[in-house]
């Protein structure tokens, strides 16, 4: 994957950065003459050398007339005769996407003994207009059963293990991990990022939602106050059994502090295992730009609610 875009004076030559799942911040020159991309640097090459990153690969479903993508990251040291505990991941947007990129997250899980699974269901950017669109006023909808497509189709292995399943997500995939808590309880752990709880009160407290929401949620609460309490997390919470670990930066804007605070409590009353990490002047994006010890302590909760639950 590759990300900015600078070109020489003379349009001969484009720089851009670099990362795949087997590297990660390189520096590439592709020549717009002769067609030919070279890598210049080799900064992940020591580290990685040292600390190898998962074997992965690329799986496909079709579902609903769509090709929906999606990834399994595996152990270095994989054996095929074992059995793994599956943490399944969800990005956010609900228009983001994932792909050939390096992952925090990802690598993480998948070098400390888990399955790691992700996927692009509909909705996710990268595929084109009608694809991005489906999810448009049907979140938990579509959405949710492609994940659960291709959660299955992973489980299908003889050496995943589908009686020790995770799920996380942050954002909109915070929102997911969160409504799918509330509709099963196939899953032994949850880590729910900045999630989007409650639609309504975020609405009305995101930075975005007054304009973003009535894009995707048909309008304004008191136009679609049906479609809104029947597509949010929180009607259902009062049913989740899930042990769920909740993260969220204080100074959130995007998706702020009070949905994780609803999600807290309803989980609370709902007599789940839970616990409540908050992130004093994290923003939104303090999972990956935030204060260094932040962003550590947040990858290490992450693992140990994984390893605590599912082995």
């Amino acid at each position: 994957q590759h990300g900015g875009f600078s070109v020489g004076a003379d349009h001969r030559y484009v720089v851009q950065s670099r990362t795949s799942l087997d590297e990660v911040g390189e520096i590439v020159r592709y020549d717009l003459q002769s067609n030919e991309l070279q890598i210049l640097t080799s900064y992940s090459q020591q580290l990685l050398g040292e600390y190898p990153p998962a074997q992965w690969e690329r799986i496909d479903i079709l579902r609903g007339g769509y090709t929906i993508e999606a990834w399994l990251l595996k152990p270095q040291d994989f054996d095929e005769s074992r059995q793994y505990p599956v943490v399944l991941d969800i990005h956010g947007g609900p228009n983001g996407h994932y792909g050939y990129a390096f992952t925090s997250l990802h690598e993480l899980l998948a070098t400390h003994g888990f399955l790691l699974v992700y996927s692009n269901p509909r909705g996710s950017s990268s595929y084109g207009r009608e694809f991005t669109q489906q999810v448009t006023e049907d979140w938990g909808g579509e959405d949710y059963l492609d994940l659960m497509a291709v959660l299955d189709k992973v489980l299908e292995r003889a050496y995943a293990d589908s009686t020790r399943t995770g799920i996380s997500g942050y954002s909109y995939g915070g929102y997911m991990t969160a409504w799918t808590i509330g509709q099963t309880d196939r899953f032994k752990a949850a880590v729910c990022g900045a999630p989007c709880f409650d639609l309504e009160s975020m609405y009305g407290t995101s930075d975005i939602s007054h304009v973003f929401g009535e894009l995707q949620w048909g309008g304004p609460p008191h136009v679609s106050k049906e479609w809104y309490e029947r597509h949010s997390p929180s009607t259902y919470a009062h049913r989740c059994t899930t042990p769920t670990l909740i993260i969220h930066g204080e100074a959130d804007e995007r998706c702020p502090i009070g949905q994780g605070e609803q999600m807290f409590i309803a989980l609370r009353k709902a007599g789940c295992d839970v616990e409540f990490a908050r992130y004093p002047g994290g923003a939104h994006g303090f999972r990956r730009g935030g204060h260094p010890e932040h962003r550590r302590d947040c990858w290490q909760r992450t693992l140990e609610w994984f390893q605590r639950y599912l082995g």
